[in-house]
């Protein structure tokens, strides 16, 4: 667990999140609340992994929160919305691991390269992160990676991704595109966590809370009203999503992996 490659070759604003990968961990666990550190406790007997890719500049800049180059990005995708689960969510690259696989690592970059067609030559895998076990038996491990020379990306099979885009980091978490989301049964919240809309795109799960812990992690989180929660059912239905929950279980806190692929 950590970091993968001298400090040196790691990006001044990530470096906070590498000296330390339990630190996101634990700031995800600290939204959940008790049923996500009991999660947490569990061990999932299915593994998988995500590729988090974040591109821009090495150099930190002076005068933006955490160093955060204003060219800064990370690579997302939307799922189909023919898809039985997770249709039309956002999520990193990535899904369970393969026989084979050099895991995480390798099954983070196979993935990235089969939806969106990455060249993974010019990626540099910087850290693995805290696997996160969750309730549907999957142990997901997100690999943290600079994305030092960009390739072409694109929707590989329509049928299972119907967008692949960088989203610009500091646009992303601009307040005015952060809420809270939140889902509630029979008068009792069983699910709320951060969650960002920018570009149509509603960020929220295992996605929106990963992304909010790296930001507060590394410091580039401006402030925000922490106090605007939105029912997750409503913003669902405006940005055309389908499903609240098909990998994902609402109610473990904001670990829900929506790892890609009906596997």
């Amino acid at each position: 667990m950590g970091p993968l490659v001298s400090r040196d070759q790691i990006p001044p604003w990530l470096r906070p999140v590498t000296d330390d990968p339990e630190v996101v961990n634990e700031k995800v666990l600290s939204r959940g609340g008790g049923r996500a550190r009991l999660v947490a406790g569990l061990r999932g007997h299915r593994a998988a992994a995500v590729l988090v890719l974040f591109a821009g500049s090495f150099a930190a800049d002076p005068l933006a929160a955490g160093g955060l180059p204003a060219d800064a990005d990370v690579l997302l995708t939307e799922r189909a919305a023919t898809l039985r689960t997770h249709s039309g969510q956002i999520a990193f690259p990535g899904g369970s691991r393969d026989p084979g696989d050099d895991y995480p690592v390798g099954t983070a970059l196979r993935e990235a390269r089969e939806e969106t067609g990455l060249t993974d030559d010019g990626v540099k895998v910087l850290a693995n992160l805290p696997a996160f076990p969750v309730p549907t038996g999957f142990e997901v491990h997100p690999v943290l990676a600079h994305w030092e020379r960009p390739s072409h990306v694109y929707a590989v099979d329509h049928g299972e991704t119907a967008r692949v885009t960088r989203v610009n980091l500091r646009e992303l978490l601009a307040p005015e595109n952060r809420f809270q989301v939140s889902r509630s049964l029979v008068g009792t919240t069983v699910y709320k966590g951060p969650a960002f809309l920018y570009d149509g795109m509603l960020v929220w799960g295992f996605t929106g809370g990963l992304l909010a812990a790296i930001s507060e992690a590394a410091g580039w989180d401006v402030p925000w009203d922490t106090d605007d929660v939105r029912p997750l059912e409503q913003m669902i239905a405006e940005t055309g999503g389908r499903q609240v929950s098909g990998f994902s279980d609402p109610r473990d806190g904001g670990l829900a992996a929506d790892v890609n692929g009906d596997r």
